[in-house]
């Protein structure tokens, strides 16, 4: 089995919705409600959208749009998008590769400073939390982007719990805290940031 981190691609996008959905479920529940969570992840993760973002990333320096993929030789469930790995020889079957999105990145330019890159998104499967996904996927967005940039930021609903304990553990610092609105309250975010070597 391999795990590749790749570029995404525009016909990604309702695994990437599907992931940031599930995900977001499982972070923000508790704090937002479920059909907050619902209607945000309809809006800001709408296809036309993110097939355009992705598309955006791939052809800019600047920016990036990664997915984390499990490829398997076992047939894949929903949300994966299987290939013919290879032929069958003596009446054998093809075998197929399920290849399964479980992470995605998105990061690029900050629209209001010099010199710093945000990091937009990053989310996996809440099933695959802790066995190093949002790790490598990050570790790529920092390959992509630090020669162009000298600090990654990023804001996080404070009561995030799980993705806070993953900014702090992979190296981000706690700059500043705001207060924004989502769904129908307001919620406080922390402000993150890191340098870039």
């Amino acid at each position: 089995m391999t795990e590749p981190v790749r570029a995404a691609r525009p016909d990604d996008g309702a695994v990437v919705q599907a992931v940031a959905r599930e995900s977001w479920h499982a972070a923000y529940d508790d704090v937002i409600g479920a059909e907050t969570v619902d209607r945000t992840i309809d809006r800001w993760y709408a296809l036309d959208s993110l097939a355009d973002q992705i598309t955006d990333a791939a052809g800019r320096d600047d920016a990036t749009f990664l997915v984390y993929e499990r490829v398997d030789s076992s047939d894949g469930d929903d949300d994966t998008h299987a290939d013919s790995a290879r032929s069958g020889t003596d009446g054998v079957e093809p075998m197929k590769a399920a290849s399964k999105i479980v992470g995605f990145a998105h990061a690029g330019p900050h629209p209001d400073r010099t010199g710093t890159a945000k990091l937009s998104r990053i989310y996996v499967r809440p099933a695959v939390w802790g066995d190093g996904v949002g790790s490598r996927l990050l570790e790529q967005v920092e390959r992509e982007l630090g020669p162009h940039f000298e600090t990654l930021w990023l804001e996080v609903l404070a009561d995030n719990d799980v993705g806070v304990s993953f900014y702090e553990a992979t190296g981000f610092v706690r700059v500043d805290e705001q207060e924004s609105v989502l769904g129908d309250g307001e919620v406080r975010e922390y402000i993150y940031e890191k340098e870039l070597s």
